[in-house]
């Protein structure tokens, strides 16, 4: 055994096993990243961190982000050691059905863990989109005698999070914006999957930091704990600039033959390694997850550590309240997303005057009318405001030093964009929201992935949504984009037919919880439906209703759309009516809403007994299947589009009133003929 007085080794060794033990029993996993960065862990959460075990929500703790996911033992082990609610039972079931020590950390199940990391560069990326909220939050309630968010980011990343692209747009943004609350350790253990990193990368990290306005150190042996304390001490005194710190260190660190090699990366050590590591670092070899009683002790020495920290900022928060009463009252409401309801009445109801409006032009009304209500919205977008119209005019810009506006200039980073807006997400009481084109939902849609899967909601603004948005051609308009987000488990996709459901379509995106929200907005302008005449576009918060009925009250066929194509398909059904045919028009904006409704409201809308179905989209038929049924038709593109004037390109790619008319005629002849059969 190694020396009982040297509790930091000791400790640190516990945590190499603790992790050694689950992997090898779970005979999956990723032992070697635990073990060559468990020094720096345990100097976070044992020396630096304010944290409290028995609270892991205090609004004030500093944060612990593993964006190297696929090291979540490093992270469990810690969380159980330092006596947060994640049993040793629980340990030992890592990787296991329904544990809450799934193979990568996931932020909705465990205890502790502040993102979903795994898929490489997310984590880092959330941990900036993290400190940016922090910067924000502070900036509005600090004063200059009480400074109620006063708080790090702590994280630790790997070669493979330093790779991913994501990771270069969020560390150019962190570093244009200063975030001095932001401190990484860089896992610099030169080896992949493949094998040694100089197979794919040879830059220099540091150097690349340092033109990213990033302040840089350096640590050439991990175990050098007074190196660790001294790199941590100097990042919090930068507050002008993140801080990465390069270290050196081990994956494996102490097996005699998988240290430094790429065997220790994602495959247990194996029995007889296993043994020979324990030797090695003088530890029992036949204990497995073992946990010494003076290391037990020494840890849990931070419950009381914490519980002391977060008393003495109650105190704080306390005379805050005393002496700024409206400011706490707001702080509180803020932190807890609690505005009320009055923002929905100032939701802008727009009248049929004639005038065509985009509903990308609607969002950016309603957007303005509903700010002064809503202070935690903030958001922006990839370098597109005047075209997505997303910018709140009331407020100012977030910019190098002044943290206190709500719009984001993101630049042209739309995978770093949502990936930062999810670490908002993260941090808690924002609502956060981005845009782009929808073509460009394909840069960013791993992490629009990563919210459904952490039960986030950052709001997605998608505008220049079909082939109507003309002459910018294929490259630029969206195809199979709506089939692929509505693919994700979860993620609310809508569509809005007009400037007033896009109103409505903000409510729904803002009263949802747990998962992101997609509004898809065109750049063409559109007929406002009359309400006078037609449904109340309320309506769109129930996915999909009835707009226009049969004139007799018997449809003999349903014609559902969505967004641009529903004004076109209102006249379509009545030139079908002058021949006869008793048309229903279903506006169908979400999908995943109409889900949401109980079955004899959907029956309502979509009888089982009318096979006579036409869904007419701008995109993709796929999906539509659902709900035109084995009989049914629609009127899609199936091949990429083209550049044109607005209404050649509409029109030849069939979604004018002619070619609605001939496709529902079609569906109708093949269903008599059957009958007739």
């Amino acid at each position: 055994m190694p020396d009982s007085k040297n509790i930091d080794q000791l400790s640190i060794n516990t945590i190499r096993f603790l992790a050694v033990d689950a992997v090898q029993k779970a005979n999956s996993g990723h032992p070697g990243m635990p073990m060559g960065c468990a020094p720096i862990g345990y100097t976070l959460f044992t020396k630096y961190m304010n944290h409290n075990p028995e609270n892991p929500n205090w609004v004030n703790r500093d944060r612990f982000i593993l964006s190297a996911g696929h090291g979540s033992m490093l992270l469990y082990s810690l969380l159980h050691l330092t006596g947060y609610n994640l049993p040793m039972e629980q340990l030992k079931l890592f990787r296991q059905w329904d544990s809450l020590t799934p193979g990568h950390p996931e932020h909705h199940l465990t205890p502790g863990v502040e993102t979903t990391t795994g898929p490489l560069g997310q984590g880092f990326a959330n941990a900036i989109g993290i400190a940016i909220a922090e910067a924000h939050v502070a900036a509005n309630f600090n004063k200059e005698d009480f400074k109620i968010i006063d708080h790090f980011i702590y994280g630790i990343c790997s070669d493979g999070d330093l790779m991913e692209g994501v990771s270069h747009e969020a560390a150019s943004i962190a570093g244009h914006l200063g975030l001095g609350k932001l401190i990484f350790f860089y896992d610099n253990n030169s080896i992949t999957i493949d094998g040694k990193t100089s197979l794919a990368f040879s830059e220099k990290v540091g150097k690349r930091f340092e033109s990213y306005n990033w302040h840089v150190q350096y640590i050439e042996d991990v175990n050098d704990l007074e190196a660790i304390k001294k790199t941590i001490r100097k990042a919090q005194k930068v507050t002008d600039k993140p801080s990465l710190i390069v270290t050196k260190t081990h994956i494996g660190f102490g097996s005699p033959n998988k240290q430094d090699t790429s065997e220790a990366h994602g495959s247990p050590l194996g029995d007889e390694e296993t043994k020979l590591t324990k030797k090695n670092l003088g530890w029992p070899e036949d204990k497995f997850f073992y946990v010494p009683e003076e290391v037990d002790k020494h840890f849990k020495s931070v419950i009381k550590k914490g519980k002391k920290a977060e008393h003495k900022w109650n105190n704080l928060f306390n005379s805050y309240k005393t002496k700024y009463p409206e400011d706490a009252i707001l702080f509180e409401k803020y932190m807890n997303g609690d505005f009320g309801d009055e923002w929905i009445s100032h939701l802008p109801i727009f009248e049929d005057d004639g005038k065509k409006i985009a509903t990308r032009s609607a969002g950016g009304k309603i957007i303005n009318a509903i700010a002064k209500y809503l202070p935690n919205l903030i958001g922006g977008s990839a370098d597109l405001n005047p075209s997505t119209n997303t910018y709140i005019k009331e407020s100012g810009a977030i910019n190098t030093g002044n943290f206190k506006g709500r719009n984001i200039h993101f630049g042209i980073r739309e995978h770093g964009m949502t990936s930062i807006l999810n670490g908002m997400a993260l941090y808690g009481g924002i609502i956060p929201f981005g845009s782009t084109f929808l073509v460009f939902s394909d840069y960013l849609r791993p992490a629009i992935r990563l919210a459904s899967l952490s039960q986030i909601k950052p709001i997605l603004v998608f505008t220049h949504d079909s082939i109507g948005l003309g002459e910018d051609g294929p490259t630029h308009q969206p195809i199979e984009h709506l089939a692929s987000l509505r693919a994700i488990p979860n993620v609310i996709v809508i569509r809005p037919a007009d400037a007033n459901e896009t109103s409505y379509a903000w409510q729904a995106a803002i009263q949802h919880k747990n998962s992101p929200v997609i509004l898809v907005l065109t750049r063409q302008g559109l007929p406002v439906i009359d309400q006078n005449k037609y449904p109340s576009a309320s309506n769109l918060l129930k996915g999909a209703y009835i707009l226009k009925e049969a004139e007799k009250g018997i449809p003999d066929i349903i014609l559902m759309a969505t967004g641009s194509e529903v004004s076109v398909t209102l006249k379509a059904s009545e030139e079908l009516e002058k021949e006869g045919i008793q048309v229903r028009v279903v506006s169908f904006p979400s999908w995943e809403l109409f889900e949401k409704q109980t079955e004899s409201y959907k029956e309502t809308v979509l009888p089982k007994n009318i096979k006579a179905r036409v869904s007419i989209e701008a995109g993709i038929k796929q999906g539509w299947e659902k709900y035109i049924g084995d009989q049914g038709g629609s009127v899609s593109i199936e091949t990429f589009g083209h550049s044109a004037p607005l209404n050649i390109i509409m029109d030849k790619y069939g979604f004018g009133s002619a070619n609605i008319i001939s496709i529902a005629k079609t569906v109708l002849e093949n269903i008599n003929k059957n009958k007739q059969k």
